[in-house]
């Protein structure tokens, strides 16, 4: 009886842990919910990704609105990433700008997109699907700006006051450079 009793126990825990396993393989992989609220497709242009990834978010103020769906290159060899929005933020206008942020210092990098005006008049309109980010900023890389911070900082240039001769003590004339030192008489 005790072995049968054991025997329960031991299958309860292996399905708790590999319910539990599971779990955290679909957290980290970040998958999406089964049956999931419909998308639209939009797309923006950058000059440089940086690390950014299919399935990296995209944020208003903080909030995940939708997914990078893919990251491809377009004729001019730039990147070309296209977002899935969820359909219940489909009042984006066209002039809405798009940025590549990262999350604290190391973090992961997501799209951040600042919300534009719309005004009919000026022919602004409501991004569909389809629709194009004209006005993106691309990643910085942490790499380049310590790159450019060194190549400043090393540049070659001393600071002239730092060469200059060191100056004479109060009620003594400078020594003249074109003088040789005299000797001292003992």
């Amino acid at each position: 009886m005790q072995t049968k009793k054991s025997e329960i126990w031991v299958g309860a825990f292996l399905i708790i842990a590999l319910i539990a396993v599971i779990f955290l393989c679909l957290k980290v992989a970040d998958i999406r919910s089964i049956g999931s609220d419909p998308t639209y497709r939009i797309s923006a242009d950058f000059d440089n990704i940086g690390g950014l990834k299919s399935g990296s978010p995209v944020k208003v103020g903080g909030v995940v609105i939708g997914r990078v769906s893919s990251i491809t290159l377009d004729k001019n060899y730039s990147p070309r990433v296209e977002m899935d929005i969820d359909q219940k933020y489909n009042q984006i206008p066209s002039t809405s700008t798009l940025a590549i942020r990262t999350s604290g210092l190391l973090g992961e990098q997501f799209l951040a997109l600042n919300i534009g005006f719309e005004d009919p008049e000026m022919g602004t309109t409501i991004l569909k699907n389809g629709g194009v980010i004209q006005d993106t900023k691309s990643a910085l890389v942490l790499e380049d700006l310590i790159g450019q911070f060194l190549y400043k900082s090393g540049d070659g240039k001393a600071d002239p006051d730092a060469t200059a001769a060191p100056a004479a003590p109060e009620g003594t004339a400078a020594p003249d450079a074109n003088t040789a030192p005299q000797p001292v008489a003992h």
